[in-house]
């Protein structure tokens, strides 16, 4: 994979503001759950992401609360 750094736009599940995560797709495994958690740039609450790559152009990011 090439250098893989992409913004992604996404509403936080605590407070509902969208906000701009940097996504690196470049040293995940493809066909398999990244997980790790992020704290909201607005309300400061962990967001749980799911990020599951499917090829190098394709990729599906899922983000919930610590408590889901």
């Amino acid at each position: 994979m090439h250098n893989r750094l992409t913004e992604k736009l996404i509403d936080c599940p605590y407070c509902g503001e969208q906000i701009t995560v940097l996504l690196d797709l470049q040293h995940l495994q493809e066909q398999q759950a990244n997980e790790y958690i992020e704290d909201c740039q607005v309300c400061c609450r962990p967001i749980e992401f799911s990020l599951l790559i499917y090829d190098e152009d394709n990729y599906q990011l899922m983000v919930r609360t610590d408590d889901d």
